[in-house]
This record gives structure tokens, C-alpha cells and sequence, in this order.
């Protein structure tokens, strides 16, 4: 019975990346940067930049190379661009067509991104942070004695997770996790785990992985 339980809990968070596709996030060189990023001014009037005055600044990276911005000024308008973007270790430039390039320094972590001096918070899709438990489990490597998967994900991108047998044994991981549009990493000490998610509603999250024949039914708690 353990030696099931431990294979399994090897299957349920383990490196898939080995045999990841091209375009997979788990290749993508800065993983943190993707998704939604958000600055909101500290001050009534906004803060000033090139002669306007900005309240609320909204950036989407993707894993492409592709971005999106959207800037809302303190009059109410909304200045908006796309492009390709470039980056180093230190510094993030912006292309976009008929537009000089702009070149900024930067700094970054899991749910923070620092653009010249500017902190956006990134923000989780809605409705996938929480506490969610299985319902479910099927797939051609899970075995019968696996009692529970449960999932803790937070919306500042901290998440733990753990699993249980029969036996009431259990193990935990814990770390942050990334996604981009429908492929969620559970990224933690030893490894990541690497999934397809839908949020059916607010309370159903099935997590699913192609390549293992697996599929998890979690109800939120």
C-alpha cells in the first residue's frame, strides 16, 4: 500500500516538464512576469508622467512575448497599447508599432513586479484562489487506497498541497505557483506540477494532465 501511495503522490506533483511542448510556461525564462499586473496612485491627484496625470495602470505579459497596457488617467480617459516586449535580468523593453521603443529596469518575484520604481501586485483569476478538496480522482496511474488530494491556493500566489491514503498517511508540499490561460504550475522545493484547470462556476475546479490520464474533481470548502 505504500509503495502505491508513494508512486502516486511521485505522479501528482511531480516534473512534467520533461516532456513539455515547445511553447509550455514551464520553458518560459521568467514565469513570474506572466499575467496581470496592476499600479493604483497612492494619491488623489494621480501621479504625473511626460505631462499627464495617472490614477491606475493595468500591464498583461504573456509567455509569447506579447503584452497589453492600459493606462487610466485622472480626466477619466484610458491610453492603451500592445506589442512585443524584450527582457533581461534587469531590464524590460517595450516595442510596439509606430511607437519608440522604451527601455525600463525592473525587479520581480512570484506577486510582485517593480517597473522604475512602480510596484503592481499581480492578480489571480477570479474565483481559482482558495481552499479546494477533491471529489473526485480518476486516471490510468491512480490508485484505489488514495483517499484525498486536498489544494491551498492563495490569491498572493502561495499555495500547499496534500494528498492522503487510506491508511490516513499523508505528505504536503508547499511553494508558489504560476499559470497562463488554462496551464496552472504548482512550483515547490523538489519539483512543479504541471496541469490544465477549469473553474466550472465558483465552487468546481477540475484539474486534468493529458499526458498521465489524469483528472481531479476539487469542490472549494
Amino acid at each position: 500500500m505504500m509503495k502505491t501511495f508513494g508512486f502516486f503522490w511521485i505522479f501528482i506533483l511531480s516534473l512534467f516538464s520533461v516532456n513539455s511542448i515547445a511553447d509550455d510556461i514551464t520553458e518560459f525564462d521568467y514565469p513570474f512576469l506572466l499575467g496581470n499586473w496592476y499600479w493604483f496612485s497612492n494619491q488623489q491627484d494621480g501621479i504625473e508622467s511626460e505631462g499627464e496625470k495617472y490614477r491606475a495602470m493595468h500591464v498583461m505579459f504573456k509567455s509569447d512575448y506579447q503584452f497589453e497596457m492600459r493606462l487610466l488617467r485622472v480626466d477619466g480617459k484610458v491610453e492603451q497599447w500592445a506589442g512585443n516586449y524584450d527582457i533581461d535580468d534587469t531590464n524590460i523593453t517595450f516595442i510596439s508599432q509606430n511607437e519608440d521603443e522604451q527601455m525600463h529596469s525592473y525587479l520581480l518575484n512570484y506577486n510582485r513586479f517593480v517597473l522604475d520604481g512602480a510596484h503592481f501586485t499581480k492578480l489571480a483569476p477570479e474565483h481559482l484562489a482558495g481552499n479546494w478538496r477533491t471529489k473526485t480522482i480518476s486516471g490510468q496511474d491512480v490508485a484505489d487506497n488514495i483517499a484525498e488530494f486536498a489544494l491551498s491556493l492563495r490569491p498572493d500566489f502561495l499555495f500547499s498541497a496534500e494528498i492522503s491514503n487510506q491508511a490516513g498517511k499523508t505528505k504536503e508540499h508547499r511553494g508558489v505557483y504560476y499559470l497562463e490561460d488554462d496551464q496552472i504550475v504548482l512550483l515547490y522545493e523538489d519539483g512543479q506540477q504541471d496541469n490544465q484547470f477549469v473553474l466550472n462556476g465558483n465552487n468546481t475546479l477540475t484539474l486534468s494532465n493529458e499526458h498521465f490520464g489524469m483528472e481531479a474533481v476539487l469542490r472549494r470548502e
